[in-house]
């Protein structure tokens, strides 16, 4: 338990100074990234690529939550160009309905993380309410390249 405790310790003062030098831009591209293998990696359950795992299907849903819960705080004035950004003008010229669209993903991937899917069909369900965010929000506030 000490050691795990002195390594996360150690990855965190390592971690810390890197990130602090990330602009808004390559976070929220960082970001974007954890959630599409997050997708996949739930897409390729359901299509049976890799065996049904529930405790992987939780982490999904958790992981999904934390990008969820940050990602609107990296839009701010100044970043909607440079570094080959995908975000759309719409995320600045509409900014209640991109708070919405992000409270509604938040809100979505807590409730799929509450219900703690057990079986793939429960899963599934709880996948597609998850993915249908992603899905609205890429086309209202993505320019897709």
């Amino acid at each position: 338990m000490k050691i795990a405790l002195m390594l996360a310790t150690g990855f965190a003062m390592v971690a810390a100074p890197a990130l602090a030098q990330t602009g808004p831009i390559e976070t929220r591209q960082a970001l974007m990234k954890a959630n599409g293998r997050d997708a996949k990696a739930g897409g390729d359950m359901l299509k049976g690529v890799i065996p049904f795992d529930a405790t992987k299907a939780q982490a999904i849903f958790k992981s999904m939550n934390d990008v969820a819960r940050s990602f609107g705080q990296h839009f701010p004035a100044g970043s909607q160009t440079g570094g080959d950004t995908e975000a759309a003008p719409s995320i600045w010229a509409k900014p209640a309905e991109f708070k919405a669209a992000l409270a509604k993903f938040e809100k979505d991937t807590a409730a799929a993380m509450a219900a703690k899917p057990t079986t793939l069909a429960a899963f599934g369900q709880q996948f597609g309410m998850v993915a249908q965010n992603c899905k609205t929000c890429h086309e209202t506030f993505r320019i897709k390249k």
